[in-house]
């Protein structure tokens, strides 16, 4: 279940102070936010992330960390802090969707617990959020890059692609990189991404999506708005180079139903052969029949299964 709150208060700093679910663990988030040394839209240090969230028309460079009574500090560097109001609710309501602070998880850990496969990750992992991608763009790129590829390539193309194409703020010598816009990359042709070692079909892709979103055939706002998962799912799956697994890897960290389901996932697989002991990877069969128990969770349910292996 998703709450509708903005949860937060402002201290004499100017700092905004977002309160976290009981249940959220700062190490366990931290530790998946770190697992990757080449990932170029945040950075982690000294249990500090600094990012520069890009949210309409504001982009703001600010430091997040955790205080002692469990609320998120939001602190604004370069004055970037937005002036109005409504888009300092725009920052908070970013970060909320990032770190998924409004769904309400006791059904799925009380599912996990009871759950032989679940059981182990939810013990090592427990208080890690589905962290999200909330800029469709992004997630969609992301999706692409990623595909038939491993994790660590995967970053190499990202960060390849936003220092080409992207904006930065500096920061004490270090950039910090705004995700290009789709109005960007819309212009573009596949030559023009010929430096960042994806195949050409991938960059076709990508600019096509571009395009779509220019045109306003494909937004976020639209696919929240389709009655359904499966609904969205087809929705973006007509479009070329998204095929199912991409699809719920967006509905699942964009659009954020937590019955997307990503069966194909190679890491998935891996997973579930490693914590079973198994000599093979489970088929699609077993796997439908595993996730029966994870109705309405299976998003959550991946996403501490992938934590297993990275």
């Amino acid at each position: 279940m998703i709450e509708n709150t903005i949860d937060y208060s402002q201290n004499d700093n100017g700092d905004i102070l977002i309160n976290l679910p009981g249940d959220f663990d700062l190490k366990a988030n931290l530790s998946y936010l770190e697992r990757n040394k080449n990932e170029c839209m945040f950075e982690v240090e000294n249990g500090i992330i600094t990012k520069v969230i890009s949210a309409g028309e504001i982009r703001s460079l600010v430091q997040i960390n955790v205080n002692s009574i469990n609320q998120i500090i939001v602190h604004f560097l370069k004055d970037s802090s937005p002036r109005k109001q409504s888009d300092r609710e725009k920052v908070i309501g970013y970060i909320r969707e990032w770190f998924d602070l409004d769904r309400e998880l006791t059904p799925f850990y009380e599912m996990a617990t009871a759950d032989p496969l679940l059981k182990k990750p939810i013990q090592e992992f427990s208080g890690l959020r589905l962290i999200g991608v909330p800029d469709l763009f992004e997630a969609l790129c992301w999706g692409i890059l990623g595909q038939q590829i491993n994790l660590a390539f995967a970053y190499k193309l990202k960060r390849q692609f936003v220092e080409k194409f992207g904006d930065s703020i500096e920061s004490n010598g270090k950039n910090y990189w705004v995700f290009p816009s789709f109005d960007q990359i819309a212009i573009l042709t596949p030559e023009d991404l010929a430096d960042i070692k994806m195949t050409r079909k991938k960059s076709e892709y990508i600019i096509g999506i571009a395009k779509l979103m220019v045109s306003g055939d494909l937004s976020k706002e639209k696919l929240l708005r389709m009655d359904s998962l499966k609904e969205a799912e087809k929705s973006l799956v007509k479009i070329r180079g998204i095929g199912p697994w991409t699809a719920n890897y967006v509905l699942m960290r964009c659009l954020r139903y937590p019955s997307a389901f990503p069966i194909d996932d190679v890491g998935l697989h891996n997973a579930i052969k490693l914590l079973t002991g198994a000599e093979k990877k489970p088929t699609k069969d077993e796997l439908m029949k595993l996730s029966l128990k994870w109705m309405n969770w299976q998003a959550y349910a991946t996403f501490y299964l992938w934590r297993v292996l990275y």
